[in-house]
Order: C-alpha cells, then structure tokens, then sequence
C-alpha cells in the first residue's frame, strides 16, 4: 500500500508513484495507511479496465471502467467516475453517480446523481439527490427502513398486542 503523503498519479492506465511503475492492469488503491478495510482506503478501477461479472468489496470504490454483472458494496461509499459505464444491480451505503448506470441502484443512505451523471433503473434509498442536468429514468423508493432499537422497529415486532398508553407531562410521569 501506498504511503498518503507519496505522489501518486495516473499515467497512461499505469499508476506511478513517487517514479516507479506499479502492477495493477489501470486499477490503483489509495488512501489511509491505517490498514483497516474501510477507514478511508478507496480502490479506484482505472478507466481501460472491463469486469464482467459479480464484484464485491468491504472499501470505498471509484469506478472510471466499465462493469457489468452485480456490485456490492453494502457497507462502504460507490462512487460511479464521470467516464464510468455501469450495467449492474448496485447495492452500497451511498451511491454518487457521475457517469452512466443501467440497473437498479438500493443504497441504505443515499444516491446522489450529479449533473452529468445518468441512471436507467429504479432507485431504492432513504435519500435521493438529482441534480440539475442529470439522467434519470425509473422509480424511487424513499421508504425508510427503521433501526434496530428504535420504538417504530419494536411495535412491528410486538405480536399485535395492544399498547400500553404511557403520559409524561413536562417531563414527570403521572
């Protein structure tokens, strides 16, 4: 891995750091040097780069290539790079789009599509952001899930028992 403080830069497909060519076929990683996946590492794929199939990762991921199959990310940032060419179902934390996507995209906080950004799917996400200029042609679902622990999340999961009602004026219960 990479030290952050190192020069990093694309040339040609090949990521050069600090002068020397590194292996890696267009894709580069970069980030914190913590080691920890998901502490701020980012793996991007390089624009020349073609994944056909089912890709999954427990890291932020900046897409420039083009994928087609599934992507999973569940628990980390997607970000779709301006010459990104998606044709996949995405399921992510947050979804940015700056490039194109076919395929339904379900993030558990947020999809942003930004102005040249395009997506031909369906969005399923607590919060959407389409910005001026962009593509978008499908369905939202803005449904919020409840959290685990939260009082919406406990009623569904009581047996249809009948509530007990509960009075607190000005913070004294009568």
């Amino acid at each position: 891995m990479w030290k952050r403080d190192e020069a990093v830069r694309d040339v040609g497909g090949a990521l050069e750091a600090g002068g020397k060519e590194q292996e890696g076929g267009g894709g580069t990683q970069t980030g914190s040097d913590s080691g920890r996946p998901g502490s701020g590492d980012v793996v991007i794929i390089g624009k020349s780069v073609v994944i056909k199939g089912d890709l999954a990762g427990s890291e932020n991921l900046t897409i420039e290539g083009k994928v087609e199959g599934k992507i999973e990310v569940r628990q980390h940032e997607l970000t779709i790079g301006p010459n990104g060419k998606i044709k996949a179902q995405v399921f992510a934390k947050s979804v940015v789009v700056l490039g194109e996507v076919t395929g339904n995209i379900m993030a558990t906080e947020k999809v942003h599509i930004r102005g040249n950004g395009s997506v031909d799917g369906d969005l399923s996400s607590p919060r959407v952001a389409i910005a001026e200029g962009a593509h978008f042609r499908g369905n939202i679902d803005m449904q919020r899930t409840p959290a685990a622990g939260s009082p919406r999340a406990v009623e569904t999961k009581a047996e249809n028992k009948p509530a007990q009602p509960s009075v607190r004026l000005g913070g004294a219960s009568h």
